[in-house]
Formats: structure tokens, sequence, C-alpha cells
């Protein structure tokens, strides 16, 4: 492996790998401060902040710095998303100190010095920044079109933004909306040392304000690719907002609007190992990973990280792979062609057949060792993310932040949610035989329509950040384990919570509470110990 971070560990110094999730956030500045008055240039000169807003959301170190020595689980939303899951019930890594993400699987992410949830406040308050800088910037009454398309995208980044931070700062709308959550920063915001937490209502109200403009103001906007936020692209954070908020007939309505010609990824389609490009044709909105800004830290990507098959990363070369739980792989049926996503407790996969890495080709592929490169897959690790070239070492694999079968399933709850059962349920059953699973009823899993809806999501969605903001707002507990003998989580990690308990709500970092003195904390909750609650049941994997 060509990783200076593997040199050192294996130089002696493998504590201090785990050991950086202990490093204090630095410089001790207010992150939402960060938005600067508005520079007197022309339009034309915006390009390079509108474009830097883009690549801001998955750029290697783009909140810690260093470049290539910088921190490698540094890489914006898209890491947000992966720790985010690595809370949640569904994905399991090794307890490893190669693993810069242990931190989320013990939930030990509680500390405001650790770096990890640092970086989950800082990147997004960091694209809140960029886009009210636009904001406050471009003239809303402008007649240019192309000023009002970028205001129009800004205000959508600055919704999706907080999109990232309100569910796990607080609890679900339905319970919480009058709770404190995190502060609310715009384009008029001037008060930065006393800025105390908005409610969850007031943070969903700007929410669904940016929205709106954007979805107004977006139409007849042709973006050059589907890294940039078209007005599809803002139904669908809408309709995600309104699930949210438990909405649901609208978020059904708005899902509807972001599909509009899209069609799902066939069975043929994700028969091999997929979700690396942003020409995937059920891809909405993504991030486009340029081999530039990849190999600016290529540690500190997706690739990296959550796909097996990097030639240069931490995943495939320290045996840090990302596996789904066992409890949710043995409840996907046989006939459903995403039980090939993971490997199975044999390490075996369709998805390995037309697969071939170092002249190794099919199942040997999950055997296969690599000096330096790759080790062993374990039971249960995931094929599901491919890469532009197996074995490649650029890590320039793109990222879906937005996917049609998303805005199915949302219309397919909000449906149910609304009323709708029977329309729900079709919806449901249509994507789920034609796309995934011929084999497919909604019924037989024994699931409530309710409870099968988030089954298909914890699927199709997996590793993509869904798993801990669905268990929040649907208020269920964290059941990572039945018995503590037949988990293939680590002990370390190996542990339930109720869905009620503080300790999911995520800490503001020192840096934050130093500097913004009118933050009250979160403080409640217990940090979980191994094998607690193993009783608890979250009605899919019972």
């Amino acid at each position: 492996m060509k990783t200076i971070y593997t040199l050192m560990c294996a130089t002696g110094l493998l504590a201090s790998c785990a050991g950086f999730d202990e490093l204090a956030p630095q410089g001790g500045t207010l992150l939402a401060s960060q938005v600067k008055s508005a520079n007197e240039y022309a339009p034309s000169r915006g390009n390079a902040p509108f474009n830097g807003m883009y690549t801001k959301l998955g750029e290697p170190v783009s909140v810690y710095g260093g470049g290539i020595d910088g921190r490698p689980d540094d890489f914006g939303f898209i890491m947000i998303a992966f720790s985010g899951d690595l809370e949640a019930a569904d994905i399991v890594t090794a307890n490893s100190g190669y693993n810069w993400f242990s931190t989320c699987g013990a939930l030990t992410s509680r500390n405001g010095d650790y770096a990890n949830p640092y970086i989950r406040y800082a990147a997004p308050y960091n694209e809140i920044a960029a886009a009210n800088e636009i904001i406050s910037t471009y003239d809303s009454n402008s007649p240019d079109k192309e000023v009002i398309y970028k205001l129009a995208q800004a205000h959508a980044i600055r919704a999706f933004s907080y999109l990232n931070l309100a569910p796990y700062f607080q609890f679900r709308y339905e319970t919480s909306s009058e709770l404190p959550c995190v502060p609310l920063v715009t384009e008029k915001t001037v008060e930065f040392t006393k800025n105390p937490r908005a409610s969850v209502a007031q943070i969903y109200e700007l929410i669904l304000d940016d929205l709106d403009w954007a979805i107004d103001n977006l139409e007849g906007f042709a973006r050059p690719d589907k890294s940039r936020i078209d007005r599809q692209t803002a139904y669908g954070l809408r309709a995600r907002a309104n699930l949210y908020m438990g909405n649901w007939a609208e978020a059904a309505s708005d899902a509807a609007l972001a599909a509009e010609g899209y069609v799902p990824a066939s069975i043929e389609d994700v028969s091999s190992p997929s979700f690396y490009s942003l020409n995937e044709h059920n891809w909405i909105w993504g991030y486009d990973m340029t081999t530039d800004v990849a190999l600016s830290n290529p540690y500190a990507t997706s690739s990296s990280w959550i796909r097996s098959f990097s030639g240069d990363g931490y995943s495939a070369a320290t045996q840090v792979y990302s596996c789904i739980n066992s409890l949710l792989y043995d409840k996907i049926p046989e006939t459903d062609v995403r039980k090939g996503w993971w490997v199975n407790a044999d390490l075996e996969s369709p998805l390995l057949e037309n697969v071939s890495w170092n002249g190794v080709s099919g199942k040997d592929v999950a055997t296969l060792e690599i000096e330096n490169v790759k080790l062993p897959f374990l039971p249960y690790t995931n094929v599901k993310f491919g890469m532009n070239a197996i074995g490649s070492t650029n890590n320039d694999e793109d990222w879906p932040f937005m996917r049609v079968e998303e805005m199915i399933l949302i219309q397919a709850e909000g449906l149910v949610r609304s009323g709708q059962t029977d329309a729900g349920r079709q919806i449901l059953e249509d994507f789920v035989k034609t796309y995934r699973d011929p084999s497919y009823s909604a019924d037989a899993g024994g699931r409530s329509i309710e409870d099968e809806i988030w089954f298909q999501r914890r699927v199709e969605l997996w590793g993509e950040g869904f798993s801990n903001p669905d268990t929040r707002r649907l208020g269920k507990p964290l059941v990572r384990f039945h018995d503590a003998a037949s988990s293939n989580f680590p002990a370390a990690f190996r542990f339930n919570m109720p869905a009620d308990d503080g300790w999911w709500l995520m800490r503001f970092s020192t840096a934050e509470t130093n500097t913004n003195l009118s933050i009250v904390n979160n403080t409640s909750g217990t940090r979980p110990v191994q094998d607690q609650y193993p009783d608890l049941r979250d009605g899919v994997t019972d």
C-alpha cells in the first residue's frame, strides 16, 4: 500500500492512528464566523467561490487541511454520510488501530475534543459560509438568469448543509420541533459570539424556504453535469426535508417530481460492482471526484474507505472493510440481486464473477492477498461499491448524493404514511419486483408495510448515509445484535441503545463552545457498553 499512514503505523505509531480521534480541533475560531462581507466584484468573478462550493462537498482534507499529509478521515459530506452510517446498525468495521472511524463504531464520537465530530460540524458550516457569501454578493433581482441560477444553487446547498446537521443534534421533528438544534447562520447573521441554538422548527423553516427559492428560480436551468443542483435535485432535497419533518404527502409529491425522467438501475446494472460514476443513469445528483482532487489526498476518499477494490486505500490494505451487519444480510431473500452486494460468510458473491484483480478473477478475488495493497475480504464485506478500474490507485470514483431509487422509496413511504397505503405498496412492489427481486412481495417478510419500506431503504441505500437519520426520524432503537455469539460486530461496537437515549445527540466541539458563548451543549445520555440492551428489537431484523 502506497500510503504514508500505513508506514507510520508499521513503524510503531499504530496507536497514534487511532489516537488522532483525540486531537483537539485546531484554531478555536467559530466556524460560522467564516461568513464574509460581500465582496465588491462583478458576477463573472464569482465562478471560483461558486465552483469551490461544490468542490468542498467531498474534497479530501478540506477541514483540517494538510494536503497529502492531512487526515484520511476528512472528506466532507461523503465522510459525514459514512460516519453517520457507522454510528447506526448496518455497517460493521473492524475495531483496529488502522480504523480512523472507530470512534463512530464505539459511539465515542460524543466528545467535543474529538476530530470526527468536529469535521462533521465544520464541513456543513463551511458550506453554509460559502453559500451565504454567494447569496450576499449577488442581486436576487438581477435580470441575468445565470446570476439567479447561481443564487438558487447556493440556497439549495445551504439547505443541504442544514439537512446534514439537524438530524444529529436533536431528536426527530415530530417530538422535538421546539427544542434547540444548531445555530442558525444566514447571510444576515452578524453576531457570532452570541448565537444560540435555533429550534428544530426554525432550522427546517430555513431549509424549506431555501428549497422553495431554489425550485422557483431553477426553472429552465440546464446544468452542465450531475454534479450541479438543478430543479429536480431541489425537489429531491425538499422531499427529503419533508420526510424528516413527517410531511408525508408533501414528501411523496416532491419525490415524484424529482424522479421524473429517471429510471432505476436494472438488475443487470447492479449485478456487478457499481455506484461509482456520475454518469450512471439512475443518479440524480452526485459528487464529481476528479483525479486531481482525489490525488490531493487519495486516502481521504470514499474509494479508500468504503470501496473494497482500491489499490491504494485503507479498506483493502488494512482489512478495515465496510461489511453489512449479518442480522440485516440474513433478511435479504436469495432471489434479490442485492444479496450479492456483499460476500457471504464464505466470501462468495455472484458480483465477483466478472471481476479481475492482479491476474486473479472471480471468487478468488475475495481471498486475494497483495502485499501492502490488499488483504482477504472479511465475511459480509461489501462489493456494492465498484471502481473505475479494479485495483486502481487514483481513488477518483464519484459519489451518489441522490438516486432515483431513494425518491421512489420516499414516494412509497409518503403515500403509505399519509393514508394511501395501497398506492404506496404498489409503488414499492413495482420497484422491487422490476429492478431487484422478481419474486418480491411486500408481505413476505412479515413486517408492517412501514417497516418493510424501512427494510428496503436499509438494503437499497446501504452505505450512502441514510441509516442514522432514518433510525432517528422513525423513533427506532439502535439494534446491532440479538445474540453476542453470532454477531459479526466486534465486541467493543456490539451494543444496542434505546431510541430516546440522549447519547444519540452529537456534542458541539470545544472550539465552537469556547467562541460562541450562547451555545448550551447536549449532555444527556450514557455512553454504550458492550452487550447492553440485548432484548431491543427494531421491527426489521427481529
